[in-house]
């Protein structure tokens, strides 16, 4: 198998990242009933999706790399589904789903913006434009599930027991 860059790594964790996306949306829009979030989680979905596409596409551009780098992405979204079955069990609501959701986004925006760090020295015209694309996207989707989880603790009793 291709020895991977630390370029080539982050890559495949940002791809990985997306692939899990797909899945935690999926999960969370099944624990609220609130049309609004719904919507914002189809969006952020299917924003995964494109971005699955576009890693794909910037992953085939590395000559040789495309399995290892794809390997990678495979073992990162394992971690990250790993992570949301743990923090998200058979007694999760709503807002847990979007606290998840929140850390999990954060984490995307700092994966990305570290792909973006490394690829200033690399110069990797490919890798720019995507991180020029998707960072925002990311900024935007952890904008959305704060609010969302805000939206939903506002929602609910603090003197409620768990």
């Amino acid at each position: 198998m291709a020895e991977l860059t630390k370029l080539d790594e982050k890559l495949g964790e940002v791809l990985g990242l997306a692939m899990a996306a797909k899945g935690a949306t999926d999960k969370v829009a099944g624990l609220v009933d609130d049309d609004e979030l719904k919507t914002t989680l189809e969006r952020m979905h299917d924003e995964a999706a494109e971005t699955e596409n576009r890693c794909t596409e910037a992953a085939a551009k590395i000559d040789g790399k495309k399995t290892a780098i794809l390997d990678k992405a495979r073992e990162t979204k394992g971690e990250a589904e790993d992570m949301m079955s743990t923090y998200l069990g058979d007694d999760a609501e709503g807002l847990d789903g979007f606290e998840f959701l929140t850390m999990a986004e954060a984490g995307e925006v700092g994966h990305w913006a570290v792909l973006g760090k490394l690829n200033e020295r690399a110069g990797d015209t490919t890798i720019s434009e995507l991180v020029d694309w998707a960072l925002p996207i990311q900024e935007r989707h952890f904008a959305a599930v704060k609010d969302g989880s805000l939206k939903l603790a506002g929602e609910e009793d603090p003197a409620a027991t768990s």
